[in-house]
């Protein structure tokens, strides 16, 4: 193999680590964002319409000229997981996350949804998307991991331990974050909000893993998610916000950047991304990297929210990437396994559970013969003796 195919072929594998770490940073951001939109009273209604109508503005161009050759014929099945698939993550999902968010801090939100992996790998598992077999060493890295990163996550949320003074914040201080911003009847509440949440989240991301292997067409898939979302995140909208009609003004400040950002990045091309790994990979693989989210909002959110940041949340931190770790490391070997052909997956299974093969063709089974003077023989070697019948024992 020479240099260049070498580096195409580290490219190629590399490819869905990259994209869900630019997915992770983009998600960070619309965090951050959000957060100073909705702070400054924007409704979180009206935000999820607007950032699913700009995501159909940008992606439905694409999915018609890019998706016209290989775009699928709808059918009533398709429509129904669609309208679904709309309702499950643009309107209850993010409405409850953003619900949440408004009630704790960017930081306590972001941290919350790191259940989202484990949700995902237990149904994942139900619905027979995630192949488990606790006794091979991969499905073991699995389930470790995923334990591992929730643990992690609830160690971040739950310890605080001392402030750690960062450079960027001496001498800054927030008054709406002070004890995290929210005493416990608010955290108790959000909390609630953001794991109801991501439940609806990890039945999205399933049920688009289930609905690509019918509707194989990923950018029109994304752009009917987006349009189909934004009618029936306006119904929920106008129900909720009836009698007020100054909350679906867009000035020209944090709101339209928070819109513009969420609905391009954090709706259009992350729905289009996740399910052009999910199609390989699977939804556990893309909901394993979510931790990253949470450390990259807890260093944004220091340095832009002036959210303070304390040595539980790094301890936990910490146990996340090395859960995360875990779960890459099973999902590769699932990956490399299932790249065999089926022959040496087998082979590989049997391998790895310390089975011996059993070959016939080498008579690697020995065979023990009685023949009829008493005499014993096996298969590794021949018994030359003539009119001997006997019997394999």
């Amino acid at each position: 193999m020479s240099k260049h195919e070498g580096m195409s072929e580290i490219f190629r594998k590399g490819k869905p680590f990259l994209a869900v770490i630019f997915l992770q940073f983009g998600l960070a951001g619309m965090d951050v964002i959000s957060k100073v939109a909705l702070n400054q009273g924007m409704s979180n209604y009206v935000f999820v319409v607007y950032r699913h109508a700009v995501a159909t503005i940008v992606m439905a161009p694409f999915a018609i000229v890019l998706d016209r050759k290989i775009r699928p014929k709808m059918t009533r099945p398709i429509f129904i997981k669609l309208m679904l698939l709309a309702l499950l993550e643009p309107v209850i999902d993010q409405n409850l996350y953003f619900l949440g968010m408004k009630a704790t801090t960017a930081t306590f939100a972001v941290s919350m949804c790191n259940v989202l992996p484990a949700i995902t790998f237990v149904m994942a598992c139900i619905l027979r998307l995630e192949q488990v077999n606790l006794k091979n060493i991969r499905s073991q890295a699995k389930v470790i991991g995923t334990i591992t990163t929730v643990a992690g996550a609830m160690l971040m949320t739950l310890v605080k331990g001392p402030i750690l003074e960062l450079f960027w914040t001496k001498g800054r201080s927030n008054s709406n974050v002070v004890n995290n911003g929210v005493d416990l009847h608010h955290s108790l509440k959000g909390a609630i909000m953001i794991t109801v949440g991501c439940f609806s989240w990890s039945c999205f991301m399933v049920l688009q893993a289930i609905t690509l292997q019918s509707y194989p067409a990923e950018l029109s898939l994304t752009a009917w998610i987006c349009l189909l979302g934004t009618i029936e995140g306006a119904i929920v909208a106008l129900v909720m916000e009836r009698g007020n009609t100054a909350v679906w003004a867009i000035k020209w400040d944090t709101t339209l950047l928070a819109t513009l950002y969420s609905g391009i990045i954090c709706s259009g091309l992350a729905y289009y991304i996740q399910g052009l790994i999910m199609k390989d990979r699977g939804p556990v693989f893309v909901t394993a990297f979510s931790p990253l989210s949470m450390i990259i909002v807890a260093i944004m959110g220091s340095i832009i929210l002036a959210e303070q940041t304390y040595l539980g949340r790094v301890i936990g931190a910490i146990v996340i990437v090395a859960g995360l770790y875990l779960v890459v490391w099973g999902k590769s070997k699932d990956t490399k396994l299932s790249s065999l052909p089926i022959d040496e997956q087998i082979a590989q299974e049997k391998k790895i559970m310390g089975i011996e093969l059993e070959c016939e063709e080498n008579c690697c089974h020995k065979v023990t013969i009685k023949v009829s003077n008493g005499d014993m023989c096996t298969n590794d070697k021949v018994c030359e003796k003539n009119n001997q019948t006997g019997d394999v024992s």
